[in-house]
């Protein structure tokens, strides 16, 4: 995708958020009246970069790593000249599709093997501001070179880089620990007065060259000052040559997209109505947002562990690197998007929709995903480091020009491409805390669970949530294997569960909410309870592996009922709370207002478990404020 310039007075910058979401309503009847809702959202981000060697589809256990020989270059003058660009690395890039490998991985039973640690993780009292730091690439080739830029108010700070998986259950393995550097505190970045762009120009702090012992993956680098404080940078490892039959996509576009670090980001900025148009990834996460790791941690890394502990051969690429190798999907069984993956640019969904029609399974275990369409630009770090949002159609300077560019919302004018045409089902609305109502139990995603006609898993429905609907073109194989009635902002709603298969026989699962992967880890958040939940986990290995063996829909066709089940929903619809409010009506996303509305009824109905429990739909009488997702 071509670069563009964000506004002139870009050089440095500093932090934000603001925005809101639209609101689809869903009745009985099925019709759909598209409505607007005002939010307030707090979750990810963070974008790109490249990876190789060490294929996971090798049938040999790998050995243990060696000691690692990375070598570091403390505070270069400058950021560095001679890292490879996502330009070069394109020619790095298989010429055609590779058949994707077996299902389970040797290499990755051996890694997770190797000594587990806990010691990733921040302990002791953090002021969030001492040290900070960000990565010159979202991702990094292994073998190849980033720099690291470290603001630091102690006289000296080391790194320690983690190579996150199972590992036991301590989730961390430590690959490698830098010298002992000085602190030293970097310049303010301003935000730019147009794009409100926060932006940093910091003197990189050292270069990082890794070699075989960084063995592809998600990696966490920790920041450790002599004083007591730490932070995060994530990082993603990549093999530009891999087919491993699981494919996990980290998130960093949306995770950039909820960065408030300066002050501003997609949504908010220091003032009412104010957000940021272009945010980049040249500055630190907040330490507010995972302690510096976005939504890596409690959004992505249970499911990094899920997989790994299985032995299941698994790679994995950021948000950016599919933009810059879209034909990487291609050579994977399944690829996974994760617990929230809103911000998609059109490269983006092109790569993965094509990777569909050729057979490759997708499964959405999140909700509100590929809803903001967004492009990117370069930053002196390189190109994909600027990620662009209007929302607004009219201030996008690519509206009239090349309306497929311009960034409103997915499903909005001026060119309406509504992300359930290739999920199933499509975002609808937030905050929600609800559970979720099994519809479908003889679905073959649901064996082994226990789980029968009307069983419910207790809050699993929040804070976002996908539904069927009529604004869209849904797949004419859609089956709703859950369909759980919601008030959201005191509106009736379903959340969906849904699994479709496609002409190619790719088959498209989708969860419908952004606490699933959440409740397949061992920490759970509110309002969660008793995770890792246990029909949440085999659902999750059921769909993992039936889709890393090939193409679903010869296996496990897929049934149609979605038109019977909006028509004649087994449970619900809820009834609003009196007063019932009114909720702003709008049919699309070019407009700067916003409304106030109440927040969404949160279901009293109980169940004393996670499996089987059959009840009769459950009766809203309470309010909740759960934080938008």
């Amino acid at each position: 995708m071509s670069d563009e310039q964000p506004d002139p007075s870009q050089t440095n910058k500093h932090r934000s958020r603001s925005g809101s979401k639209p609101m689809h309503r869903r009745q009985r009847s099925s019709l759909v009246t598209p409505l607007r809702i005002a939010i307030v959202i707090a979750v990810l981000l963070v974008g790109t970069g490249a990876l190789f060697a060490n294929k996971l589809v090798s049938s040999k256990a790998r050995t243990a790593p060696t000691k690692p020989t990375t070598t570091t270059q403390t505070r270069p003058s400058s950021p560095s000249t001679t890292q490879p660009t996502a330009l070069a690395l394109a020619n790095e890039v298989p010429k055609h599709r590779l058949s994707p490998g077996p299902l389970y991985s040797a290499a990755i039973e051996a890694q997770n093997k190797l000594p587990g640690t806990s010691a990733w993780r921040i302990t002791g009292p953090q002021s969030g501001t001492s040290i900070m730091g960000y990565a010159s690439a979202t991702s990094v080739v292994m073998g190849k070179s980033f720099q690291l830029f470290v603001s630091d108010n102690s006289p000296t700070f080391v790194v320690q880089a983690y190579r996150m998986g199972y590992y036991q259950g301590l989730y961390g393995h430590l690959v490698w620990t830098s010298p002992t550097i000085t602190g030293v505190v970097q310049p303010a970045c301003p935000p730019s007065q147009t794009s409100h762009t926060v932006s940093c120009n910091w003197q990189p702090s050292l270069q990082i060259t890794t070699n075989s012992s960084w063995f592809p993956g998600d990696y966490i680098l920790k920041l450790v000052s002599n004083t007591g404080q730490e932070s995060y940078v994530p990082i993603t490892v990549i093999d530009l040559h891999s087919n491993s039959a699981v494919l996990l996509i980290n998130a960093v576009t949306t995770w950039q997209a909820y960065n408030l670090w300066g002050g501003w980001d997609l949504y908010f900025g220091p003032y009412q109505g104010a957000r940021s148009t272009i945010v980049s990834f040249d500055r630190p996460y907040s330490y507010a947002f995972g302690q510096g790791a976005a939504d890596f941690i409690g959004n992505e890394l249970p499911m990094v562990a899920l997989t790994e502990e299985m032995g299941l051969n698994v790679s994995y690429l950021t948000s950016i690197d599919i933009n810059e190798y879209p034909q990487l999907l291609k050579n994977h069984s399944e690829i996974v998007s994760l617990g929230h993956d809103e911000y998609w640019s059109p490269k983006m969904r092109a790569a993965i929709t094509s990777a569909r029609n050729i057979g490759v399974n997708l499964a959405f275990l999140g909700a509100n995903a590929i809803f903001r369409r967004i492009r990117f630009a370069s930053s002196p770090l390189g190109r994909d480091r600027l990620e662009i949002n209007y929302r607004i159609a009219s201030l996008d300077p690519e509206y009239g020009k090349n309306n497929a560019l311009v960034t409103t919302n997915w499903p909005s004018p001026p060119d309406p491409q509504p992300e359930g045409d290739l999920i199933g089902v499509q975002y609808q609305c937030n905050p929600v805390r609800y559970p979720m109502i099994i519809t479908d139990p003889t679905a073959w995603v649901f064996h082994g669970t226990g789980l029968t006609m009307g069983s419910e898993i207790p809050n699993l429905v929040g804070s976002e949530f996908d539904g069927y609907g009529s604004n869209y073109s849904p797949p004419a194989s859609l089956q709703l294997l859950a369909n759980s009635p919601v008030l959201c902002r005191n509106v009736p709603y379903f959340a969906d569960m849904s699994y479709y298969t496609a002409s190619s026989g790719a088959g498209v699962f989708a969860t419908g909410t952004n606490l699933w992967v959440a409740a397949n880890g061992t920490q759970c958040p509110p309002p969660l309870s008793g995770c890792p939940i246990s029909p949440v986990v085999t659902i999750t290995k059921n769909v993992l592996i039936a889709f890393g063996t090939g193409p679903a829909g010869p296996t496990h066709p897929a049934h149609p009922n979605a038109a019977e089940v909006a028509a004649h929903p087994p449970y619900g619809p809820l009834i609003p709370t009196t007063p019932t409010t009114t909720a702003p009506v709008s049919t699309t996303t070019t407009s700067s207002t916003t409304s106030t509305t109440t927040t969404a009824p949160v279901s009293t109905t109980t169940t004393s478990s996670t499996t089987s429990t059959t009840t009769t739909a459950p009766v809203s009488t309470t309010t909740t404020s759960a934080p938008a997702g």
